[in-house]
């Protein structure tokens, strides 16, 4: 369908040299964008998802940005706000995880997940969603979590920013809805990735995820890729201020 088709967009996707970053950068090549990739490892050249998206013959730029660095994001919102190609979409998955039970939670964890993972994200999508806003047009999707809906174990940090993540995304959508902006989030379930290796790696808790999940399996990062066209293409311009799980069915059961 021509509704799902991106041909001639610009996405940025951060957090995009992995997992579920990589993933959606990968899907929005293939259904036509450019893709600018944004990440604190990500190699100059020559990475994995650099090579994905060149082999959907899509054109791919590199920013190496640290998330945790304040002035650093700043720096990125305005120079992507300040090109000459406006960002069509824009999907802020950059983001860390601190494992600690909450009496042992030290402040530096948590101001580091909560400026990684909700402070870094309001800056860049302030500045990139205000060009979008002059233009009439544009797409936001954040990487929420089954977090911005439970409270999770040994992760106070992550969890308040992931549901922050879900009140930004509503607020976001309130305000920019009427001038042409679709802000929308997805949250994914147990996707097997660096993040949720430690789970994987407890037969404890491994085995009680699985037993929830009623698609009987750990999520792959490409369970995400068809949420992410959607969310991103014209099919989804009368979506505004949701936040989407793909998760196996875990928030059903």
């Amino acid at each position: 369908m021509t509704s799902f088709d991106l041909t001639g967009k610009l996405a940025v996707v951060t957090g995009a040299r992995r997992g579920i970053g990589r993933a959606m950068a990968r899907a929005l090549a293939a259904a036509g964008a450019d893709i600018i990739g944004v990440s604190v490892g990500l190699e100059e050249s020559g990475s994995a998802v650099e090579k994905d998206v060149q082999a959907a013959g899509r054109g791919f730029e590199a920013i190496r940005t640290d998330f945790a660095d304040p002035e650093a994001v700043r720096a990125l919102g305005a120079d992507l706000a300040g090109r000459g190609r406006p960002i069509d979409i824009l999907v802020n998955n950059a983001g860390t995880i601190r494992r600690t039970p909450a009496a042992q939670h030290t402040d530096a964890d948590w101001e580091l997940v909560l400026q990684v993972n909700l402070t870094a994200q309001f800056a860049l999508t302030r500045a990139v969603g205000a060009t979008m806003v002059d233009r009439g047009r544009g797409k936001v999707i954040f990487t929420a979590s089954l977090l911005s809906f439970q409270g999770g174990i040994t992760v106070p940090g992550y969890t308040a920013a992931k549901h922050g993540i879900a009140g930004l995304t509503k607020a976001l959508a309130n305000e920019w809805a009427p001038h042409g902006v679709n802000v929308n989030a997805l949250a994914p379930g147990y996707i097997a990735t660096d993040n949720t290796r430690a789970l994987r790696d407890d037969p404890d808790r491994s085995t009680a995820i699985l037993d929830r999940i009623p698609a009987g399996r750990w999520g792959d990062p490409d369970d995400l890729a068809g949420a992410a066209v959607f969310l991103a293409s014209d099919a989804a311009a009368y979506l505004h201020g949701v936040v989407l799980p793909v998760d196996g069915g875990w928030l059903g059961r």
